[in-house]
């Protein structure tokens, strides 16, 4: 019998029909919370701006320290005021420039005195507009932006002392600046100030929309009657109105890091009226019009705000970085003219290339050849292609030549709007350096951890590079260039240690003894063995062979995942976010889950993404489980929620994950739409148990750029229960391989130490069968004329051992070097301080061996002592004329190491009794940043058998360093005593 709905029941269904479909037709930007990740570890920034825009116009409520590299955390009561710069998930402090606050009263200039507190129920954000309410003075502050200005506005109360500070010392080192009230409606001025980027300069005019009835120039702090122009390094104003009761004055600053007339211009040309509401509206719809380029439909509230969002952060950099005239400032610091190209900065680039860089591929590939031709703009003008490019300054932060695979991955997915030889040409010239020890791989295959420090990451990173470079030489058809860079592709296999199963660091010829794979330590950049031993995008075939197969590799891979054992070693706040060893919070680990669909397993990758994407990512201030990076968390997001991941960018397909919404649609910019479907997915139903494209059966376990680009509908139908034949048959399993050009691994000399007082044996082992191993003892490369290898032999004098592999099909490997020293076994050494476990400078003897520690005291050579004095006694063996005493010290305040306030050596022919001998200081100011090394000694004329050496600890980092409040390290090496 059919039933009649009652007319009230009626109502409610199409009321709830109604609201499921304003839900699906709401625009996306309005899904976006630009307070998610500035808390916790995040460090995003909440404040306004545009897709790419060069202003970030953000409030500033942190000075300093970690958690503050935004100027803004989520977690502060005090805002100091508003800034027109801001990085996006930084691990370091740069930019929040020109800052704005208003203030009641009598002008103050000192930010203790001009902040103000603010409530958490008066602050607010959305796409393009923040909103605060400050405590002290009653002030409603709103921020909108365009591309190149920022927009205040601010509602005073009624007072006749309603003033605008302006700070141009806020924030980081001011190398110069100016500022000139120009009338009275309009100041312009400059600041260049020096940090993480050394040369960051900012121009700007600012025009009010009301005249000021009075202003000043404020100099150190202390107001300068009179002065319409100042300049120096500590130069702040201020305006003054009278105001009524909620009358809003309101401000527009354009920049410019060319110069005033380029900020003016800029300033004109984007907001040439008052009309603050429609700038706001203008900054909405440019944020909807971005994040709408790809639609996901029928996901919880919480996986809309979360995937938008994080497209929100995808589009807050690269940012413009030249003027509406198209002039710019270069890596040259110089001034340019961009032809052809949008030019752009900040490229954090061992982040981005990883997921950020092929998600543009995707959605942005217009504005992916203004990023290539940006990067061999700064090739031409300094010489070399970016690593971590900031404001027009290269910081060499970080590892690689990461602009390779993102100039590479463009390339073969033929976006080619730039020079492609001139591209080749700049990616070899930047492979082929002498820094980073890049010559020291080159020359030996591989980077020794005595060589280099991070070396094993640099190895691994700069063996991708190679095999991207090949990739392009190959596609290009340069057969050389090809076969050179594809041995080097493959560098990665003198690290692998076949006996753990890891990349193990290497010293002096051997293996890093003890070795734990959970240290965090100075052979590994932000990581531990763990987390870099995945790290073989370039050859995921080759890795599975040295682990025996990819059922064993799939086994280690499990252990990564499933070990309860925890990370140690050197504090890294970066290491965040932990599923066992993986570290999802910190980009080395972030292509580990989708390996295991090259491992034929794919059902297990679909498991640890979902798994990652629910646990890691989330709506609240503390959604983003480690730094935003630029981008790279959310893009990581971003493709894992749409279904697929770049693990090899340079190969043209992408691995399937799981997807993460029943409905996505990409729109592309050739005009067609990619769309990707799935029946019901959810927490539970994460695994794929079918598939089709365009209506076709589709099995493999990866999707191509082609088919993405071709446009067409991609379904996958969902299950609880993993479906273990879908894409893991043969041929439907993404892998890449090097094939061809194959390398015979290095061997390894093993001994007990470098140092020998008694015959030491020493053994070389290759993993290779049918291998031979020729070495010599005086320094000589070995070949096939040398001493072939039969058994372990001893050795009791100093020799510089190398060592080569040969196999007839593979030929020579590259050559290991070890050195070995004979030491003074008359002299011995106590110590009675406890090193810190990082910093053992090779144990006790370490002290006395005549080894110095290397300008690089991140090579291991040094002893450190944090928090602690050093004190040690040296036993000569028997009374000795001594004619000077003395140790070497280091300082690099920036690392906390200082130079001891005072040595003291006293001497003893008991080892009991000690009279003193020298008090000995230094000169080194402790504020100077920079490494100094110095031996702190005396000349002296005694007679003893027992020399004391203390050293006394600077102490408490003080307050005006990052790392105030913490305890600052001794770094020792050598004792020096003669006789």
């Amino acid at each position: 019998m059919r039933k009649i709905l009652p007319l009230s029941i009626f109502f409610v269904l199409f009321f709830l029909i109604g609201c499921e479909r304003i839900a699906e037709v709401k625009e996306p930007a309005s899904y976006i919370d630009p307070f998610i990740g500035t808390d916790g570890h995040g460090h995003t920034y909440p404040g306004a701006t545009v897709p790419f825009g060069m202003v970030q116009l953000s409030p500033q409520t942190r000075l300093d320290g970690w958690d503050g590299c935004s100027g803004y955390h989520y977690t502060d009561s005090l805002i100091y005021g508003f800034a027109h710069t801001a990085l996006s998930g930084t691990g370091v402090g740069d930019y929040g420039d020109i800052l704005l606050i208003p203030y009641l009263g009598e002008p103050v200039f000192k930010n203790s005195e001009y902040r103000s507190g603010f409530r958490k129920s008066e602050e607010s954000a959305n796409a393009g507009y923040y909103r605060v309410k400050l405590e002290k003075p009653d002030v409603l502050v709103e921020l909108t932006a365009t591309t190149r200005v920022g927009y205040h506005k601010y509602t005073f109360p009624a007072s006749e002392q309603s003033n605008i500070i302006i700070d141009l010392k806020h924030r980081d080192e001011v190398v110069d600046s100016w500022i000139e009230i120009v009338s009275e409606t309009e100041i312009r001025g400059m600041r260049r100030s020096t940090n993480w980027a050394k040369d960051m300069v900012w121009y700007f005019y600012m025009e009010f929309s009301k005249p000021f009835t009075k202003s000043g120039i404020a100099i150190n702090d202390s107001l300068m009657d009179g002065l319409d122009r100042a300049n120096g390094k500590n130069i702040k104003a201020y305006v003054g109105f009278q105001t009524m009761e909620s009358e809003s004055v309101e401000v527009k600053v354009g920049l410019s890091a060319v110069d005033a007339e380029g900020a003016k211009n800029n300033l004109y040309q984007e907001v040439p009226d008052w009309n603050f509401e429609q700038i706001k509206a203008d900054a909405f719809s440019s944020w909807n019009k971005e994040v709408s380029k790809i639609i996901v439909k029928k996901g919880s509230p919480e996986q809309m705000k979360v995937f938008y969002t994080a497209m929100y952060h995808a589009m807050l950099q690269p940012n413009t970085f030249m003027d509406v005239d198209k002039r710019y400032r270069g890596i040259d610091r110089n001034i340019h003219i961009a032809n052809n190209f949008t030019n752009y900065t900040v490229f954090s680039l061992w982040d981005t290339f990883r997921a950020w860089h092929p998600l543009i591929t995707i959605i942005e590939q217009q504005r992916t050849n203004d990023f290539i031709q940006t990067m061999l703009n700064m090739y031409e003008k300094g010489g070399l292609l970016p690593v971590w490019e900031l404001a027009g300054n290269e910081t060499f932060c970080m590892i690689g030549n990461h602009a390779i695979p993102v100039i590479v991955d463009a390339w073969m997915k033929n976006i080619r709007g730039y020079d492609g030889e001139k591209a080749l040409e700049a990616m070899i010239n930047s492979a082929n350096q002498t820094h980073f020890g890049l010559d020291v791989y080159r020359h030996e295959g591989y980077i020794p951890g005595d060589k280099e420090h991070e070396s094993v990451s640099k190895t691994l990173e700069y063996a991708y590079n190679d095999w991207c470079i090949a990739l392009m030489a190959k596609q290009m058809k340069k057969d050389d260039l090809n076969s050179y860079y594809l041995k080097g592709a493959q560098s990665y296999k003198n690290y692998f240690d076949v006996e753990t199963g890891f990349m193990r660091p290497r010293l002096n010829g051997g293996w890093i003894v003890p070795f734990d794979p959970t240290t965090v330590d100075w052979h590994f950049t932000e990581a531990n063995s763990w987390q870099y031993s995945f790290y073989v995008p370039q050859d995921i075939k080759g890795l599975a062979d040295l682990h025996g197969g990819k059922e064993k590799l799939a086994l280690k891979i499990d252990q990564l995942f499933q070990t309860d054992v925890e990370v140690g070693g050197r504090d890294m706040k970066d290491i965040t976010g932990l599923i066992g060893q993986y570290a999802h919070g910190n980009e080395p680990s972030h292509h580990m889950a989708y390996l295991y669909n090259s491992l034929q397993q794919p059902w297990k990758t679909q498991q640890r993404v979902r798994q990652i994407m629910d646990d890691f990512y989330s709506s609240k201030p503390d959604g983003l489980i480690g730094n935003e990076d630029c981008g790279q968390m959310s893009a990581w997001l971003i493709m894992s929620a749409m279904g697929f991941y770049s693990v090899s960018p340079g190969q043209t397909d992408y691995v399937i994950g799981t997807p993460w919404f029943p409905e996505v649609e990409i729109f592309l910019e050739n005009g067609k739409t990619f769309k990707i479907t799935a029946s019901n997915p959810s927490k539970e139903n994460f695994y794929i148990q079918s598939a089709r494209l365009n209506g076709e059966t589709y099995t493999k376990n990866y999707l191509s750029h082609t088919d993405i680009m071709a446009g067409g509908h991609l379904h996958f139908e969902m299950s609880s229960s993993p479906e273990k034949t879908w894409g893991s048959g043969t041929g439907d399993y993404f892998t890449t391989s090097i094939d061809e050009f194959h390398i015979l691994q290095a061997p390894s000399i093993n001994a007990p130490s470098k140092r020998i007082r008694e015959a030491i044996e020493i053994e070389i082992e290759s993993y290779t069968p049918d291998c031979e191993i020729f070495y010599t003892l005086d320094g000589s490369n070995p070949d096939k004329e040398a001493t072939l290898y039969t058994h372990a032999f001893s050795l009791d004098k100093s020799a510089v051992l190398k060592a080569v592999s040969f196999h007839k099909e593979l030929g020579y490997s590259t050559v290991v070097n070890a050195e070995f020293v004979k030491v003074n076994s008359d002299r011995s050494i106590k110590l009675f301080s406890t090193y810190h476990p990082n910093y053992h400078g090779g144990g006790n003897d370490g002290l006395i061996d005549g080894i110095r520690g290397a300008v690089n005291w991140r090579l291991g050579g040094w002893q450190g002592y944090q928090g602690t004095d050093f004190e040690a006694i040296v036993d000569l063996g028997k009374q000795r004329h001594i004619s000077s005493v003395s140790a070497g010290f280091l300082q690099d305040i920036r690392s906390w190491i200082w130079m001891p306030k005072e040595v003291a050596f006293s001497i003893s022919d008991d080892g009991k009794i000690f009279k003193p001998l020298a008090v000995v200081s230094h000169k080194i100011p402790a504020d100077k940043e920079g490494l100094f090394m110095e031996d702190l000694g005396k000349n002296v004329n005694s007679k003893a058998r027992f020399v004391k050496v203390k050293a006394s600890n600077f102490g408490t980092i003080p307050a005006w360093h990052m790392g105030a409040g913490g305890q600052a390290y001794i770094f020792i090496d050598e004792i020096i005593i003669n006789d």
